[in-house]
């Protein structure tokens, strides 16, 4: 028996709604499985590239936040920067942006179930969940990071020779952003990252491979918390990881992996939710063709720049030789450093 909708997604974060947006659109009959109540918030960085702006505006959709006009590399009294060129960025709260995407699928018709999913079955026409009466012709895990479904599936892989694993960290600060663009300030043991999310907000994230208290991670970086004083701080600390992830293929029959589930490298480049963004859209077209396998391919040139840039400056970055160059190096060439910015925006 087929039967059912035509499209499961389990996973209702950015990747999960904004593949319900575009299945909407396409005419498929499609419902969510997420337990967690709406807005959801994450330990992310919470800067979305120019390409994440627009492709939430192609789907209609208005994140309040800070506008983001580049990227600044800086430690000690060495700065590099670079301006975007397609268009600004957003310094938007996790919350905002799932709000406003949850709220358009809300609107769109797509029914959030709250179900914790875990486990799939499939055939040949059709995947299930088992105890809940759910079935689709499709499913998509959108179900993050640590993708229960992924793990169900036995598509994990072990990432051997990838160094110390690496974590994020994040809170906010209410003081006014004292720059447009992302600062990222490179320490001996983490980068943080300073993104300005409202007249009077900034957020303040850390990825390292280092387990140490947020505030004991800040200390490594003096300039920078000069200018972030405890009592300004206005969230509690949220962490993620570890932040590398792999995914034997992104198509397992009629499961597909979308967003963090289909694999993950590191937040160093900042592009998780623009990959989301695109992933979704890919999905859902390869969905509509009936085009499992196209979908592998499609992922795999959409994320190629990405993937090649974040994984080379991850293993720099492990390699203590290397790093203390990885700062110097984007100073002495920046027409180079605006490049490679500009092709991840």
């Amino acid at each position: 028996m087929s039967g059912g909708h035509d499209l499961l997604i389990v996973g209702g974060g950015p990747a999960g709604l904004a593949t319900a947006l575009h299945a909407a659109r396409a005419g498929l009959d499609t419902v969510i499985a997420e337990p967690r109540r709406a807005p959801v918030d994450k330990a992310c960085g919470e800067g979305l590239m120019p390409g994440a702006v627009r492709a939430l505006a192609a789907l209609g959709l208005e994140v309040p936040g800070h506008p983001i006009t580049g990227i600044r590399y800086i430690q000690g009294p060495r700065q590099v920067q670079a301006a975007f060129r397609c268009g600004p960025g957003l310094g938007a709260r996790r919350t905002d942006l799932h709000g406003a995407l949850h709220r358009a699928v809300l609107d769109a018709g797509v029914p959030v179930l709250p179900l914790r999913v875990e486990e799939v079955r499939q055939d040949t026409a059709g995947v299930s969940v088992p105890g809940t009466g759910l079935r689709a012709r499709w499913l998509v895990a959108a179900d993050g990071l640590h993708s229960p479904v992924r793990r169900s599936l036995g598509l994990e892989v072990r990432t051997r020779g990838a160094g110390a694993p690496r974590y994020g960290l994040r809170r906010h600060y209410a003081v006014p952003p004292w720059s447009s663009y992302v600062e990222v300030h490179w320490g001996a043991h983490a980068e943080a990252y300073v993104t300005p999310l409202g007249p009077a907000l900034v957020g303040v994230a850390l990825l390292t491979a280092r387990r140490a208290p947020f505030t004991t991670q800040l200390d490594g970086f003096p300039e920078l918390a000069a200018r972030l004083p405890p009592e300004a701080a206005v969230t509690a600390v949220r962490g993620a990881g570890p932040l590398r992830q792999r995914a034997r293929t992104r198509a397992h029959g009629r499961v597909l992996l979308v967003g963090d589930a289909a694999g993950y490298i590191d937040a160093l480049t900042g592009e998780g939710v623009s990959l989301a963004l695109s992933g979704a859209e890919a999905v859902v077209a390869n969905v509509r063709r009936g085009t499992p396998g196209r979908y592998e391919t499609d992922w795999s040139r959409a994320t190629r720049h990405h993937r090649f840039l974040t994984d080379l400056l991850v293993r720099a970055r492990q390699q203590p030789v290397l790093a203390s160059r990885i700062m110097p190096a984007a100073a002495r060439l920046p027409r180079l450093f605006a490049a490679a910015v500009n092709a991840l925006a």
